[in-house]
């Protein structure tokens, strides 16, 4: 799908902008979706030693935050920089998919979240602390803890 001929001893820069759902797919992320167009650009290099390729992914990518919940669409941009193996050049030209899609999946955060500061959802009523306040009792007692609530502190004694 991402071909690109390489120059023997030279540079030869890329650049490709695919559907996500034809490149990703559906199902290849657990928590939601790339939407939209894949950009990839960048070049190849050959100093007839090694070839190594440099360049940019961007995306963007929609899902339901780790912390509240909500639909939340984010851009990304992954660099990647790798050195080919000799096996995957076949009449010079090098096949970039596996290559760009393993670093697109290997760039995803553990965690994705709507915003970097995402308040998340009371533990008790269940509302979207992003939206404001709400009117629980948050003080929860580690059942561990417990007992040590029955030690006096210095100020009753």
């Amino acid at each position: 799908m991402l071909k690109v001929q390489i120059s023997r001893g030279g540079s030869v820069p890329f650049e490709f902008r695919v559907a996500a759902n034809l490149f990703c797919g559906e199902n290849l992320l657990d928590n939601g979706r790339f939407i939209g167009d894949i950009e990839i650009s960048g070049e190849i290099l050959d100093d007839g030693l090694k070839c190594v390729t440099r360049g940019k992914i961007k995306c963007r990518k929609q899902f339901s935050c780790d912390r509240c919940l909500t639909q939340a669409t984010v851009s990304q941009v992954t660099d990647f920089d790798e050195e080919i193996d000799g096996a995957d050049i076949v009449d010079d030209y090098v096949e970039l998919t596996e290559l760009v899609r393993d670093n697109l999946i290997a760039s995803q955060p553990i965690q994705n979240l709507c915003k970097a500061d995402c308040r998340g959802l009371c533990p008790v009523c269940g509302k979207n602390l992003n939206d404001g306040a709400c009117e629980c009792e948050n003080f929860k007692v580690d059942p561990r803890l417990a007992p040590l609530m029955n030690f006096k502190s210095f100020e009753e004694v």
